[in-house]
């Protein structure tokens, strides 16, 4: 059977801390040769609703990469936002209350502060659905490795994302799977789905934190001139 490529963790412009233009997300993706792409924009829906809109050749699946109060988890499939500061294990309510997926980001993230705290992790493991078991933006491949060996102890499907943030990103990790169309096909597929990816490096964190102050600066402009137009 053929197989397509899949990239599960994608940001667009509609994240704070993001580079991508959604008008140029579709042509970089098919550039990568990804056939189907998760749009997991921070505490919205917003980028992968318009993204799914347009006539791209894509299989859009709509994300959210959502700040819980316990650390970061997406929710797949999702047709409606789920705001943050809820608990881990609500958001997961949320998420399959909406018939969607409960997809753990970069568990054991040694560059991240926002990682799904540890002791949550363990007693949420049950209900969740996916564990992302290769992050490109990893800064260590052991943590990863992690990743992979709590997904096979808990008999979890492996997900797989370049976490792109730029255009350069775009497909670097993405997972081989059959062609699927539900979540539970979904699940089925990633357990015969194939890794491929390598680690960004260092350098590109970076560069996203001088994104985030240049998009912090923007704004703070446009609400001075707004102010004083008053």
């Amino acid at each position: 059977m053929e197989k397509i490529r899949l990239d599960m963790h994608m940001h667009t412009e509609y994240s704070r801390d993001s580079r991508v233009a959604l008008a140029d997300f579709a042509a970089l993706a098919r550039q990568a040769e990804l056939s189907a792409v998760c749009v997991t924009d921070h505490d919205t829906i917003d980028g992968g609703l318009r993204l799914r809109e347009m006539d791209t050749g894509l299989q859009v699946i709509v994300g959210e990469e959502i700040t819980t109060a316990d650390g970061e988890l997406v929710g797949l499939y999702l047709e409606k936002p789920i705001r943050p500061g809820l608990t881990a294990e609500t958001t997961i309510e949320h998420i399959h209350a909406q018939g969607g997926l409960a997809y753990v980001p970069h568990p054991f993230s040694r560059n991240r502060r926002r990682h799904l705290r540890r002791t949550v992790l363990e007693q949420v493991a049950s209900k969740l659905d996916i564990v992302e078991v290769f992050n490109a933006r990893e800064a260590a491949s052991s943590s990863n490795v992690q990743a992979l060996a709590f997904a096979r102890a808990h008999d979890l499907p492996g997900g797989v994302g370049s976490d792109s943030h730029r255009k350069i990103e775009i497909g670097g990790a993405y997972v081989e799977v059959a062609p699927f169309g539900t979540p539970a096909e979904l699940l089925l597929a990633l357990r015969e789905g194939k890794v491929t990816g390598t680690l960004s490096g260092l350098g590109i964190h970076v560069r996203t934190w001088i994104d985030m102050g240049r998009k912090l600066v923007t704004r703070k402009r446009g609400a001075r001139r707004l102010g004083s137009a008053r």
